[in-house]
């Protein structure tokens, strides 16, 4: 039985962030960017929202029918690297949590790591409702995107925020970038990245 999916519009947001936010509560790197817990309660959907709005505006967001789990996507052109200077790092901190400079942290290094000079599809994020987990549907929003990636000739990017995460990224084809993404004092995130396959 396959996956309904579509292509969310403003008026999921709602929805999305709030899928983003109870997917990523106990993530590893949001525990790094909000180490106090009851804080990141409260705080975390604003990072959320503003990953949502980013992809909105520059990308798009799948969505399965049940409103279970999403992904969120950005074309990224073989000219283009998504690290347009530190302004969207700053902008992003005082947006989302201004004394905390890990927000800042956190965008600077995703940005610093991303690769450039070729043309892919970065998955940004992907959530699963938490009683939903384990059923498929991340997967299936992910080969959806990757099986254009294949029609197209395009490669495919991510970064993974755990061991667990990227084992099943290489289940659909990700491989290991040659250097890992080390939040200081932090955990470590590994950057992914796929060749279109024939």
């Amino acid at each position: 039985m396959g996956v309904a999916i579509r292509v969310a519009g403003q008026g999921d947001r709602e929805l999305v962030v709030r899928l983003l936010d109870e997917a990523f509560q106990d993530d590893p790197v949001s525990g790094w960017v909000f180490p106090d817990a009851e804080y990141r309660r409260t705080t975390h959907h604003r990072l959320m929202a503003a990953f949502a709005d980013a992809v909105f505006a520059d990308g798009w967001i799948d969505l399965t029918e049940d409103g279970a789990a999403c992904a969120l996507w950005l074309s990224i052109p073989d000219e283009a690297h998504p690290a347009d200077g530190a302004d969207e790092a700053v902008e992003l901190r005082e947006l989302v949590d201004p004394d905390n400079d890990r927000v800042e942290t956190i965008a600077r290094l995703m940005a610093d790591s991303h690769p450039a000079g070729r043309a892919h599809e970065y998955l940004w994020m992907i959530a699963v409702a938490p009683g939903r987990q384990g059923e498929g549907l991340g997967a299936a929003l992910v080969r959806h995107v990757l099986d254009r990636c294949d029609r197209e000739g395009l490669p495919a990017y991510l970064e993974a925020s755990s061991e667990r995460s990227a084992k099943l990224y290489e289940r659909l084809g990700y491989t290991f970038t040659d250097r890992t993404l080390d939040l200081p004092d932090g955990p470590r995130m590994y950057p992914m990245w796929r060749e279109p396959r024939p």
